[in-house]
């Protein structure tokens, strides 16, 4: 059973102090939205931008401060819950990392708010579990894919970020590298250099893996596949199949 005690979106234009002498009760997750502050953890005061993460369980020492030039916008989440305890203990969680504000880890947050703030029997527990449970999950691979030993600059991220959103439509290299306010050039080398394959070729293993998904589990022809999977045409579908799988798609969907 998860359980939050409280999720919001804070805003602080005017000097702000927070004191809790007995330390955080449950995990706190705080996302450094808008402006900046200073935190207290365990006794050590950091500054905070925007893109800080914090990550703190139960137990750990926490209060914040706003000065009165600051001002300062986060999203932060109270929670306990077995999946949680077994979420954290499976991987470490840094107290501090900076990463990409993503949109989509927003509208996990806003979309807990909603349901949270709902009368009791309007709530769906169900609904707020498997929300929090994703927004853990991003949480986790926007700390990882932001970590040095990742060793992928942020803006590669947003890359392919913007790729697997788009791989199935059309959509040009220049659309990729304007995304991201990079020249052409520049994203295509950076993109290279760091995933180890080109736009294109990351593109089409994002397109061949959702063909495949569509031959198992759907009735479609191959043709409406190839047109669902942004090929353009069978038999250019038919060509990068083949070559990457070494059989046609009609041979792999009858073995499979």
């Amino acid at each position: 059973m998860l359980s939050i005690g409280l999720c919001s979106f804070s805003f602080h234009s005017k000097k702000f102090y927070s004191l809790n002498k007995n330390g955080v009760t449950n995990y706190l997750f705080r996302l450094q939205t808008e402006g900046s502050c200073e935190i207290d953890v365990n006794g050590t005061r950091t500054a905070i931008e925007k893109g800080d993460l914090l990550l703190l369980k139960p137990g750990e020492q926490y209060n914040l401060r706003i000065e009165d030039d600051q001002n300062s916008g986060d999203y932060f989440l109270f929670c306990s819950g077995e999946w949680i305890e077994e979420w954290w203990n499976r991987s470490n969680k840094p107290t501090i990392s900076r990463i990409h504000i993503d949109e989509k880890v927003l509208l996990l947050w806003r979309q807990i708010i909603i349901e949270e703030r709902r009368p009791i029997a309007e709530k769906s527990q169900e609904l707020i579990s498997y929300l929090l449970q994703a927004l853990c999950v991003s949480l986790e691979r926007a700390v990882t894919e932001t970590r040095p030993v990742f060793n992928r600059p942020p803006v590669v991220t947003q890359m392919m970020r913007f790729i697997e959103e788009n791989a199935l439509t059309a959509f040009k290299i220049e659309d990729v590298a304007r995304h991201v306010n990079l020249s052409v050039s520049r994203a295509v080398h950076l993109f290279k250099s760091s995933v180890g394959k080109t736009m294109i070729e990351y593109s089409l293993d994002i397109q061949l893996s959702s063909a495949i998904d569509q031959m198992k589990y759907t009735s479609l022809s191959l043709g409406q596949i190839a047109d669902n999977c942004g090929f353009g045409s069978y038999p250019y579908f038919h060509k990068i199949f083949k070559r990457t799988y070494q059989m046609s798609p009609g041979v792999y969907r009858r073995i499979e």
